[in-house]
């Protein structure tokens, strides 16, 4: 696995490419976590999640990892803590210190088609991405592909597949989350949020640094 950063040194940016899965449940808890399989730390989970009060949490597997994303994000707190994700066939299992949930993910809809579709090349660049903001806001409210992030940051999103997902179980501080819900409110991590429809997302993301 190549675990060297993938950056153009040029205009300082960062690339990461994974997948990101965005769900809600009835008790108001939203949970988005972050698969990675290629990024400038190597390959790694982590784990966003926002309570329904609104207090905003952030757990990663390293503290350079965590540094990383809060300096992209906003946080009211951040854990480093052990990050497991494990997927059978369609099933994803995730614990990430106090949570612990499974999903499951379905058939690919008319927008996942078109995303695979597009050649890996051209859907991995930033141009791309800004090209696609406008329609990416009429079709899924919420979710920017281009914007501002913290300490001068900037992000571009490139999606490249698109699945429903469907939580099956999770539990987060001893309290079960309850049945499957809609993103919503939208989650306040960053400049947009993950799609109001509980998805799983395959994405390259690339972060421009700020200088200096």
């Amino acid at each position: 696995m190549n675990r060297s950063p993938v950056r153009d040194a040029s205009r300082r940016r960062v690339r990461f490419e994974g997948w990101i899965a965005g769900l809600g449940s009835s008790s108001g808890t939203r949970v988005v976590l972050g698969h990675w399989q290629h990024s400038p730390f190597g390959a790694f989970s982590d784990v966003m999640l926002e309570r329904a009060g609104g207090e905003r949490l952030l757990f990663a597997p390293t503290r350079e990892t965590a540094d990383f994303i809060a300096a992209t994000y906003v946080f009211d707190a951040v854990h480093v803590v052990p990050v497991q994700v494990g997927v059978t066939g369609r099933t994803w299992t995730v614990t990430a210190g106090p949570l612990t949930l499974r999903f499951v993910t379905g058939r690919r809809g008319p927008l996942g088609l078109l995303l695979r579709a597009v050649p890996g090349a051209l859907a991995r660049r930033p141009a791309w991405s800004a090209l696609l903001d406008r329609p990416a806001r009429l079709l899924l409210p919420g979710v920017r592909t281009r914007g501002s992030a913290r300490t001068g940051r900037r992000e571009w999103y490139s999606a490249r597949d698109l699945r429903p997902a469907h939580l099956v179980s999770g539990v987060f501080e001893g309290t079960g989350l309850g049945t499957p819900a809609p993103v919503e409110p939208p989650v306040r991590f960053g400049f947009g949020s993950v799609p109001r429809k509980p998805a799983l997302t395959q994405v390259t993301t690339t972060v421009e640094l700020s200088p200096g």
